[in-house]
């Protein structure tokens, strides 16, 4: 099963693009902060990841706006050039 629950700040957005179906889509960056616990030890966890929206979820990310927190839902799949990886936001809550 690929899915990822997170609970991020959008740090980069950029305007809407067209994906060759005509499909909206919305190229942005997300930051997570955390403490978790990890082998009986608390553990502090910061990251930034690239993340697509494409289709109807697209209006909803755009409202956050830059700076805007949600919890994303998605899967996570490599770049088209395979050097990396990118969160496909599926849903997010407010």
């Amino acid at each position: 099963m690929n899915r990822l629950v997170l609970q991020a700040q959008i740090l980069e957005l950029t305007a809407i693009r067209y994906t060759p179906a005509g499909l909206p889509a919305l190229d942005l960056v997300l930051k997570h902060e955390s403490q978790v616990d990890e082998a009986g030890a608390h553990r502090k966890v910061a990251l930034e990841i690239k993340a697509v929206a494409i289709g109807d979820v697209v209006r909803r990310v755009q409202a956050l706006g830059l700076a805007g927190c949600s919890v994303f839902t998605g899967f996570l799949s490599a770049q088209k050039q395979g050097r990396g990886t990118v969160f496909h936001i599926t849903g997010l809550e407010s």
